[in-house]
């Protein structure tokens, strides 16, 4: 997906809404729907590839920042994992989440692991502490971001305002 994405040199104005299922955090809402808003005749597959994995790093921007609201606390850093870092353009993911956050972004998925199995093993013992945990991360990469404000700023607004356009799909 990432060589596809690649064959573009932005997203074209088009903005890809996972909402198969719904919206969930931070807009629960059962009612949106999936939805790519902002083709043109312009647009062709590489500019549906980028926005898509722009997608995630919107997503997950969004979340945070309802994080920050809810806790009064600042992102200083983001670790992030998972197959999605494998793609390396350039705010896309993980690039973006690192623009999107505004802070530098790590990455561990190289070694594939992530939140869900630490938790689990620190449940059942397998992890004393965490600082158990925290020895076992390893930085494999780390982005910057290289979006400037300014853009990031716009490409947010218009993917707020792309997620709007799938709500009250369901009646």
């Amino acid at each position: 997906m990432e060589a596809l994405a690649a064959t573009v040199e932005d997203n074209g104005g088009t903005y890809f809404v996972p909402a198969f299922s719904g919206l969930f955090a931070p807009y629960w809402r059962g009612d949106a729907r999936g939805a790519i808003v902002g083709m043109t005749r312009y647009v062709n597959k590489g500019h549906i590839a980028r926005a898509t994995l722009e997608a995630t790093a919107w997503q997950t921007r969004e979340v945070l920042d309802a994080m920050e609201a809810d806790s009064g606390v600042k992102l200083k850093e983001l670790k992030v994992d998972g197959g999605m870092v494998y793609n390396d353009l350039p705010d896309a993911v993980p690039g973006g989440l690192s623009a999107g956050a505004g802070d530098p972004a790590e990455g561990g998925a190289r070694r594939r692991r992530s939140a869900p199995p630490y938790a689990a093993g620190l449940a059942v013992g397998f992890w004393k502490n965490v600082d158990d945990l925290r020895s076992n991360w390893g930085k494999d990469a780390e982005w910057k971001p290289e979006m400037d404000s300014a853009t990031v700023a716009k490409e947010y607004a218009q993917w707020k305002k792309a997620v709007t356009k799938t709500f009250d799909w369901v009646d």
